[in-house]
């Protein structure tokens, strides 16, 4: 159903040169760092201005960072933005302060084209390293960059070398849709959101998403991401496939919402990002939906996935 996505999935490892002091939730410094930073190593024209500029429809940072729909879109034709092709995946420990000589890793998932571009989120959070992160502006080291396969870790850049190796190949679709057999035979599933996320339901978030609530949102950004930066637009029953959805029951949940403010420095204003978090059991026939909630533990759900929000895991409890 998937397999002309294409995704790499990379660890980057730092080293603060500085104390570096973070919020709670790190995934939104580090994606504005690094678009900060991409913008700053990849602009030509070192313009401000992006919506002027004779380069914009060749410009990696608006590709990557904005990634506004082309004119010629039949897809989101009214959305300022389609899914960005990459997700930063933060830490899970809640550690807000990285000791100066300490160490420091995030997750990195580029996504169909973008993988084109990697060089350049490499040498952007490099930039970053040196102009720091986090309110007091932490200076750090990238140290080292390793692809993930089902071989495991596989070093790509290090410092010493300053020499990036293309993973050869990249992770393929098949790994991640063989992941459906585990789970053929499942009548119930446990779906545990690790980071908050952000479902809308008629028109408006939810904090108690039904199972239909969650199929519609994977299509809409599944869909999405092959359109726009794998170049295929997906041919599925996306109707059939939400109705069939409302026969799967959620029999128990336990989620909270979680509150997190955060400063866009391109918006010049503080915000306030909410999203659920915790775990719901639901019940029913998955088979046809098992390729959806696969992928979407890999490319998340929901809005801000970028930032690394609408991360999940799913077990089989019966």
């Amino acid at each position: 159903m998937f397999s002309h996505i294409d995704i790499g999935q990379f660890v980057l490892k730092l080293k603060a040169l500085d104390e570096i002091h973070l919020p709670a939730y790190k995934g939104s410094t580090l994606r504005g760092g690094f678009g900060y930073a991409l913008k700053e190593v990849s602009c030509a024209l070192k313009r401000q201005d992006c919506k002027t500029c004779m380069l914009r429809d060749r410009c990696v940072y608006l590709y990557l960072f904005e990634t506004p729909p082309p004119p010629d879109t039949e897809m989101m034709r009214l959305y300022p933005t389609a899914p960005h092709p990459f997700i930063i995946e933060p830490p899970d420990n809640g550690a807000r302060i990285v000791p100066q000589g300490g160490d420091f890793e995030f997750g990195l998932t580029v996504i169909g084209r973008a993988l084109e571009y990697l060089p350049y989120f490499i040498y952007a959070f490099l930039h970053l390293g040196d102009k720091g992160l986090g309110s007091g502006k932490g200076r750090f080291v990238l140290q080292d960059v390793g692809a993930i396969s089902s071989n495991g870790f596989k070093s790509i850049y290090q410092t010493q070398n300053q020499s990036l190796k293309k993973p050869n190949p990249y992770p393929t679709s098949q790994t991640i849709d063989a992941l459906c057999e585990g789970f053929r035979s499942a009548r119930q599933i446990n779906i545990a959101f690790r980071t908050p996320t952000r479902i809308k339901s008629e028109g408006r978030l939810t904090g108690e998403p039904e199972f239909h609530n969650l199929i519609r949102s994977l299509l809409r950004r599944l869909s999405a991401i092959s359109y726009f930066h794998c170049g295929r637009k997906l041919d599925m029953d996306f109707k059939g496939l939400i109705e069939r959805a409302h026969l799967v029951e959620r029999v128990s949940s336990d989620l909270q919402w979680h509150d997190w403010d955060r400063y866009s420095s391109r918006q010049k204003q503080k915000m306030t990002l909410g999203g659920f978090l915790g775990e719901a059991t639901f019940k029913g026939d998955f088979w046809e939906f098992l390729p959806l909630l696969t992928w979407g533990e890999v490319l998340h759900v929901g809005k801000a996935a970028s930032f690394g929000l609408g991360r999940y895991t799913i077990t089989s409890t019966l």
